[in-house]
């Protein structure tokens, strides 16, 4: 939305909109964490099929206790591959929409440069890109593997390549601070404030990230407004042309007094008579 809709983007997005986003997004994860919980399991599936009775305690494994197609097609087919490749698609957009922007020749030159603004945004873009690669690589492989035993019960996997892939899925989680932390410079700045004042007992002044967005970001309505300018030589033919300069009025002066006739004296003829 920073990139489609600059001009209008604090007044969509505000505070209260992206607090009820996140406070969704978080619902949403432990209603689907939790599922397995609430009954999708393989516990009645085991009693029902005389494996263990009903007194007897289920051994703590992973594919023992969770449903491959809980795993399968709830989890991976419905809430990772779907929003992977929705983001996919959105970064696509955002990368051709800032290209497009920093190509047009259109824009010149203001109080905020927008080639400034587009470039702090297509870092910022290619940061997060980097964390949604690092999440697939870190969770397909996994998701690859349920696949496996669900679709291939009597194909063999590997252990080692198991334990590989659960200790990607866990780790993915303590990757995604560094690389924002070492990419992004508000999160920097903001995890050096918290290092200073927790842990080195330093008072540090507050973050004012708004007061910063609002001198980089473009003033595109201002653009939109002004006559633009030529910036090529070639510019200057299909250019309209100034108006003439209106003379001074000491310069009419000038030029009134070079038209005006020498008449001569009277007695001065006389004199020369």
């Amino acid at each position: 939305l920073r990139v489609k809709i600059p001009t209008r983007y604090k007044r969509v997005v505000t505070p209260r909109r992206a607090g009820a986003a996140v406070v969704m997004c978080w619902m949403v994860a432990f209603i689907v964490g939790l599922t397995p919980m609430l009954g999708w399991n393989n516990l009645k599936r085991l009693q029902e099929n005389g494996s263990i009775s009903s007194n007897l305690s289920v051994t703590c494994q992973f594919e023992t206790v969770i449903s491959m197609d809980y795993m399968v097609y709830f989890n991976f087919f419905g809430w990772v591959l779907p929003p992977l490749l929705l983001m996919l698609a959105i970064y696509a957009e955002i990368f051709y929409m800032i290209h497009k922007q920093l190509n047009n020749k259109k824009i010149t030159s203001s109080y905020s440069d927008p080639n400034k603004y587009y470039d702090k945004e297509l870092n910022l873009a290619k940061s997060l890109v980097l964390v949604l690669f690092l999440f697939a690589i870190s969770w397909l492989p996994l998701h690859i593997i349920n696949c496996i035993t669900l679709f291939c019960p009597q194909c063999k996997k590997p252990i080692v390549l198991l334990y590989i892939a659960i200790l990607l899925s866990h780790g993915n989680s303590a990757v995604n601070p560094i690389v924002y932390a070492f990419r992004i410079k508000k999160f920097h700045t903001a995890f050096q404030k918290i290092w200073q004042q927790y842990f080195c007992c330093k008072n540090t002044p507050t973050l004012d990230f708004q007061q910063s967005e609002r001198k980089e970001a473009p003033n595109l309505e201002t653009q939109q407004a002004a006559p633009l300018q030529p910036t090529q030589l070639d510019d200057f033919k299909s250019y309209p042309p100034l108006q003439p300069e209106q003379p001074s009025p000491e310069g009419n002066q000038k030029i009134k007094t070079h038209q005006k006739p020498h008449n001569h004296h009277p007695a001065m003829e006389q004199n020369a008579v």
